[in-house]
């Protein structure tokens, strides 16, 4: 059962980050901005989508650095192992466990998730601009 609310919280991201995505590309006026939204969303979609996959493990690598401190149990995140520190390093990064009032491990996921999709669309707009610099250089001669 949790893992289909991991699920179902990941897919809602995933089609907010995707309408979002296309509102931005169909306002945008002509075809360099065209190609410049798709390619953002793109990365967006792409990097949240590993984030998606793959928040359980991200999670419990910074559940294990020890900046997440304890579960709501009160056993510290770095002594946890398996699935345990990774649900305890999502809740965490959720805000806390659900009966201490925080979003529990959907919320962790929504806030790994989230960060994976900022850093792709960052990473893809910082590319573009790199790509459309060397393509204007090459029209200057």
């Amino acid at each position: 059962m949790e893992n289909m609310k991991k699920a179902l919280v990941g897919l809602m991201v995933f089609f907010v980050m995707f309408f979002s995505c296309n509102i931005q590309v169909s306002q945008a006026a002509d075809t360099g901005k065209y190609l410049k939204y798709a390619v953002v969303g793109a990365g967006v979609l792409v990097v949240g989508g590993v984030g998606l996959v793959f928040a359980a493990p991200i999670a419990a690598a910074v559940g294990a650095t020890g900046v997440l401190g304890a579960a709501s149990t009160g056993t510290a995140i770095t002594t946890l192992s398996g699935v345990a520190a990774e649900n305890a390093s999502l809740a965490a990064l959720g805000g806390g466990a659900l009966s201490a009032g925080g979003a529990g491990i959907a919320g962790g996921t929504v806030v790994v998730t989230g960060t994976a999709g900022i850093v792709g669309g960052a990473a893809a707009a910082g590319a573009n601009e790199v790509a459309a610099k060397i393509i204007a250089d090459d029209d200057d001669g």
